[in-house]
């Protein structure tokens, strides 16, 4: 157990960016997973420039690596492009 104030403010800290991280992450792979399922292209094409932010904004985060996010967005776009 901690000792410090400081260290169990920390831990209460780490538990709530740990699930809000969680949270977005997990939302963000569902998007993709519905442009994935797009059968149409004005559907995708529609939901693309949503799916890029929300990438982004897992990379700027680190909640994902930077080139993974880099990989996603190009084979998105392929998807899209090849509807």
């Amino acid at each position: 157990m901690a000792n410090h104030k400081s260290a169990l403010k920390r831990i209460r800290r780490n538990e709530a960016v740990r699930l809000r991280n969680r949270y977005q992450h997990k939302t963000a792979r569902n998007a993709i997973k519905k442009l994935r399922g797009a059968e149409k292209k004005e559907d995708a094409s529609a939901l693309l420039p949503s799916v890029y932010s929300m990438i982004d904004r897992l990379a700027k985060r680190n909640i994902i690596h930077d080139n993974k996010a880099a990989n996603l967005k190009s084979k998105l776009a392929k998807h899209v492009a090849a509807l």
